[in-house]
């Protein structure tokens, strides 16, 4: 009975930020590591961003340095800070578990980065 809704995506132009969000609702949240995910026509799924239970994180090459994921337990929220954007960057954004549960892949959020 987890459900995972994304927000925050919107047009941006290269070189600015976003903050997506994650809220999960169900329960044990806190037990899981938990990522950002992301899906471009024609690309593998990529996972960018990573948050252990513990806090601990990991980014792909090529958001390290321009990403930043955080969570907060006590409310049930992942978030992605997303700075220096690049068009690249355009995605359907997804949180999940890390690895991924099948049955709570959300709508996800688009980001689209263009000048």
């Amino acid at each position: 009975q987890v459900q995972l809704v994304e927000s925050g995506g919107g047009l941006v132009q290269p070189g600015g930020s976003l903050r997506l969000s994650c809220a999960a609702s169900g329960s044990i949240f806190s037990l899981r590591s938990m990522g950002w995910y992301r899906l471009t026509p024609g690309k593998q799924r990529e996972l960018v961003a990573v948050i252990t239970s513990g806090g601990t994180t990991n980014y792909s090459d090529s958001v390290k340095g321009r990403f930043t994921i955080s969570r907060v337990n006590t409310k049930n929220t992942v978030n992605l800070q997303m700075n220096s954007l690049k068009p690249e960057d355009t995605a359907l954004y997804y949180c999940n578990t890390v690895p991924g549960t099948k049955d709570y892949w959300g709508q996800g959020t688009q980001v689209t980065v263009s000048s």
